[in-house]
C-alpha cells in the first residue's frame, strides 16, 4: 500500500515486516520460489535491514519471522538473518538509491543463469522501463564474501536486475514495491524469450519503437462525475474480480495491462496507470466519459485506444490489452497464431490477426480497425494481445481461451506436427454457432 500522508512523504505505510511477509507470499503463491529458496530485505529510514530468515518455510512465513539487522550490526528476532545477508547488506552500500532487494530462483530466469546468458528485455516497452539495466554476476559460494563483491559491483555499474551465475537473480528497487515489481516483470520477460524461441526468429524493439511507446499520452480534461449508478458499480466490481483473478492465473503481472467496461455510450470504465494491478478496488478504477477523466485520478496510458475501439463498436462492452506469457510470444516472432485447434478455441476468437507495431499508440483511432465483434481478437506487435468482448466475462474467457490456445499450439509443437481442423470443419462451426 502506497500513500501520501498530510505532510506530503510518499511511501508505503506497512510495516516492514508486513510487507516482507505479503511480498513473499506472492511470489511463493506465483511459483517464483520454492519453500527453501529466496529472501526479501527493506533497508528502512534508519539504515536499518529487514530481511528474511534463513531456514524457514516461505510458504508460511509470519511477520514474527522477520529479523531486523540494525544499523549498527546488532540482530533483533527469533531467527537468524537469510545466509545471502551478506550480499544484500554489499548492495545496499554500493547503491544509495537501492531501497529493497528480491532475491529468488523463478525457473526462467535460473535457466538464463545456468546458460550465463541475460534476457533481452526489448521484447516490448513495459518489460524494458521496468527491469531497468541488466547485468551479470559470476559465481561464487552463496552466502560469502565474493558473491557480495561480484554482485555488488554489478549493481555499482548501474545494474538493476542482475543474473547471478549458476543461481539465480537479484533485482533492487527504491521499495519492496518496486523490487518485486521488476522481479516479476523480468521473470515473464525470461518466459515469453524461452517459448518465443520455440516459435522461431524473436523481433526486438530499436529505440525509435521504444521511444514511441514511451512518448504517448492521456490528454483528457479532468471532471468531476455525478453519483455512480448501480450499473457503474457493478461494472467496477467485476473489473476488480477478473482484474485479481487475472493476476493470479498469470494472464496479468502487476505493471502490466489494462481492462476496461463500457458504462453507457459516452463513458466506460478503465484501470488506472502506474498502479499494482492485482491490488486495484472498485474505487481505483477511473471514469472517461467523452474527452474527459474522472478528476484525482490517472487513467491507463491505453485509454485512447479503448475509446476508439468502443467509438467504432457500439457492440464491444470490455476490453483487455495484456501481455499472457505463451500469447505474447506469438506477438514478439512472426509466427502466426492458428487458432483452428479446437472447436472452443475458434467459436470464442476466430481468426487471431497481427497488429504492426505502435498502431495502438497512435492518436488517430486506426487501432479500432483491427478488432470488431466479428473478430474480437487480435496480436499486438511486440506488446501483447487485445481482446474484446460482450461483457467483461465475455473479454476475461476470451482472454483466457486466447492464452491457453497459444501455449497448447507452442506444447504440440513437441508432441508432432500441429494439425489445424480444415475448412468443412470451420464451415460447420460457422452454420452452428451463427458466426459472422
Amino acid at each position: 500500500m502506497t500513500a501520501t500522508d498530510p505532510t506530503g512523504r510518499t511511501g508505503s505505510l506497512l510495516h516492514p515486516r508486513d510487507e516482507i511477509m505479503q511480498t513473499m507470499d506472492r511470489i511463493y503463491r506465483f511459483r517464483m520460489t520454492t519453500t527453501s529458496g529466496g529472501n526479501l530485505s527493506i533497508r528502512d529510514s534508519a539504515g536499518d535491514v529487514w530481511i528474511s530468515p534463513a531456514r524457514v518455510d516461505k510458504g508460511n512465513l509470519t511477520r514474527d519471522d522477520i529479523v531486523c539487522v540494525r544499523a549498527d550490526a546488532t540482530i533483533e528476532g527469533r531467527h537468524p538473518p537469510s545466509s545471502e545477508y551478506p550480499f544484500h547488506r554489499a548492495i545496499y552500500e554500493a547503491r544509495p538509491d537501492v531501497g529493497a532487494i528480491v532475491h529468488a530462483h523463478p525457473v526462467a530466469l535460473v535457466a538464463f543463469s545456468i546458460c550465463r546468458s541475460t534476457p533481452n528485455t526489448r521484447l516490448f516497452h513495459q518489460a524494458y522501463t521496468v527491469c531497468g539495466d541488466v547485468g551479470f554476476a559470476k559465481y561464487a559460494c552463496p552466502g560469502s564474501r565474493q558473491l557480495g563483491t561480484n554482485i555488488a559491483e554489478t549493481f555499482a555499474a548501474g545494474s538493476d536486475s542482475v543474473i547471478l551465475e549458476n543461481h539465480g537473480v537479484v533485482v533492487g528497487g527504491r521499495s519492496l514495491g518496486d523490487a518485486f515489481e521488476r522481479f516479476e516483470a523480468f521473470e515473464f520477460a525470461g518466459k515469453t524469450l524461452i517459448k518465443a524461441g520455440r516459435l522461431g526468429e524473436v523481433r526486438y524493439l530499436t529505440d525509435a519503437q521504444l521511444e514511441q511507446a514511451a512518448a504517448r499520452s492521456v490528454d483528457f480534461e479532468s471532471f468531476h462525475p455525478p453519483v455512480a449508478t448501480s450499473v457503474e458499480r457493478e461494472l467496477r466490481r467485476q473489473l476488480g474480480e477478473f482484474l485479481r483473478r487475472g493476476c493470479r492465473q498469470r494472464l496479468l503481472i502487476s505493471t502490466e495491462g489494462s481492462f476496461s467496461a463500457r458504462v453507457d455510450t459516452q463513458s466506460f470504465l478503465i484501470t488506472p496507470t502506474q498502479r499494482d494491478r492485482e491490488r486495484i478496488r472498485a474505487e481505483d478504477f477511473v471514469l472517461v466519459s467523452g474527452p474527459r477523466r474522472e478528476a484525482g485520478k490517472r487513467a491507463s496510458r491505453a485509454a485512447a485506444a479503448h475509446q476508439a475501439i468502443y467509438d467504432k463498436h457500439p457492440g464491444v462492452m470490455s476490453i483487455v490489452l495484456a501481455h499472457p506469457v505463451n500469447a505474447t510470444a506469438f506477438s514478439v516472432t512472426d509466427t502466426p497464431l492458428d487458432v483452428r485447434t479446437i472447436p472452443e478455441s475458434y467459436v470464442f476468437l476466430r481468426d487471431v490477426h497481427r497488429v504492426p507495431y505502435g498502431v495502438q499508440y497512435r492518436d488517430d483511432g486506426k487501432i479500432a480497425d483491427h478488432v470488431s465483434e466479428s473478430s474480437p481478437a487480435a496480436l499486438l506487435e511486440n506488446d501483447g494481445v487485445l481482446v474484446t468482448g460482450r461483457s467483461v466475462l465475455d473479454a476475461f474467457d476470451r482472454l483466457e481461451v486466447l492464452e491457453s490456445t497459444a501455449e497448447a499450439v507452442i506444447n504440440a509443437r513437441a508432441v508432432g506436427e500441429v494439425t489445424p481442423m480444415p475448412d468443412r470443419v470451420i464451415d460447420e462451426l460457422r452454420r452452428t454457432f451463427h458466426l459472422e
